[in-house]
């Protein structure tokens, strides 16, 4: 009797600014093998993919699907917030494989969200989602991320936007003289120069020179760590100012979409700021939108509490 060759499982892969997160994906669609390396040791994905794969003795795929923290328009892709580019078909063939699928990495996360169980997520105020509407999806890390799903009557479909990059939107005075302190350092400012790693270390640069005072050399981690110990009065106010613009950026993205269906916070930030991003100005910003804050009242938001969740929506991209 004939034996079935067995396919080798599948590669999948979420590349950030910061970490590139890899895993194996089997038959049935279920990950393992789950590993985070540092993009800043590996030149491009090829080197990092094969020092991942040489980890195990498995059979070398020939599928595969990456996430990438990047616009993708055609072979060529560059990051936006790091050095690594790669063509697409020149990746393929030196990793080997028949089909290599490339996709943003906010749409493999919006493709997740419906995969998340009920223990995956933290509801920050808002009331019950509505079946069927369109979804929200916004995230601080090492950049902002922007993405959604809408329902075609049949399955979820993800959108691929480039929403961190529009046009911050400032609602107070503080804001106000934040915003012009950082347009005469880029031009244009974009949420992303806010609500992200780098821009929190934007929000304390810029605190320190409207105050007058000096500004220590902090990484963000530094800045999130003594503002939730309130051992830094400017760190404390730089999370203060991040968590109430990223409320104001979510509920601008609930109105946008439509997203009686909820709004996620994912990326790698907010998470780690617990118990403070509750207690913040979040959701109150999110809802001060004048005549339409009775319906953003009525949008649940959720943060994700996940571990690693894109590599789920890169996993059902592959299927």
């Amino acid at each position: 009797m004939p034996v079935t060759p067995v396919e080798p499982a599948a590669l999948v892969a979420d590349i950030g600014g910061t970490n590139a997160r890899f895993a194996r994906v089997d038959a049935q669609g279920r990950l393992y093998g789950e590993r985070s390396l540092a993009c800043a040791e590996f030149p491009d994905l090829v080197t990092a993919a094969t020092a991942y794969l040489a980890t195990s003795s498995e059979p070398r795929p020939r599928q595969a699907a990456v996430a990438v923290a990047t616009p993708v328009s055609g072979d060529w892709i560059q990051f936006t917030n790091s050095a690594w580019s790669f063509s697409i078909e020149a990746a393929r063939q030196a990793l080997g494989l028949d089909q290599l699928r490339i996709l943003n990495d906010f749409t493999a996360l919006a493709l997740a969200l419906p995969l998340l169980g009920a223990d995956e997520r933290r509801a920050i105020g808002g009331g019950v989602a509505l079946a069927d509407a369109p979804i929200g999806l916004i995230g601080p890390g090492t950049g902002l991320g922007v993405s959604g799903l809408v329902w075609s009557g049949q399955r979820w479909l993800p959108l691929q936007t480039e929403g961190g990059h529009v046009s911050f939107a400032a609602t107070s005075e503080r804001e106000w003289a934040l915003s012009r302190v950082l347009q005469r350092r880029f031009g244009h400012v974009s949420p992303e120069r806010l609500l992200s790693g780098p821009g929190l270390v934007n929000l304390y640069t810029a605190l320190a020179e409207l105050d007058g005072g000096p500004a220590q050399a902090l990484q963000p981690a530094q800045i999130t760590a003594r503002g939730l110990a309130a051992t830094c009065p400017r760190c404390r106010e730089a999370l203060d100012l991040f968590c109430a613009a990223l409320g104001t950026a979510a509920g601008n993205l609930a109105l946008t979409l439509g997203a009686r269906g909820g709004v996620y916070i994912g990326g790698g930030i907010v998470p780690r700021l617990g118990d403070f991003f509750d207690r913040s100005a979040f959701r109150a910003r999110f809802e001060a939108k004048g005549r339409f804050s009775t319906y953003l009242a009525a949008i649940p938001t959720w943060v994700i509490s996940a571990e690693n969740p894109a590599l789920r929506g890169v996993a059902a991209a592959l299927a």
